[in-house]
């Protein structure tokens, strides 16, 4: 298997532990009187699992998100040059051809 897809696997499963655990702190925490609404509701059930599901893949995009931005690789090697390199700046005078003004004044009218 690509070293890649074990990257993405690994983080998806982290992310739905974090998940799982962000779920079980806002139901211990009883945050929005939520643990009452999961009981006394016959949905509450499915309540959980979409809250579980949906934190889940938010979770996991943004932790496979951060491992991919911490990944480590060797800058030299683009095809841009090694060395940095003095640019000189200059002045070029280009010439602006302007509309004759009556053209306008034909537009407007």
């Amino acid at each position: 298997m690509p070293r890649l897809v074990r990257l993405y696997i690994r983080q998806v499963l982290i992310g739905f532990g974090l998940s799982a655990a962000f779920v079980a702190m806002l139901l211990t925490a009883n945050v929005a009187n939520l643990w009452h609404l999961v009981q006394n509701s016959a949905d509450g059930p499915l309540a959980v699992f979409m809250l579980f599901m949906f934190n889940g893949i938010v979770f996991s995009g943004v932790q496979f998100g951060i491992a991919i931005m911490r990944l480590q690789g060797d800058d030299t090697t683009g095809s841009g040059p090694k060395d940095p390199v003095a640019v000189e700046h200059a002045v070029v005078p280009v010439r602006a051809d302007t509309p004759d003004p009556r053209s306008r004044r034909r537009i407007i009218e």
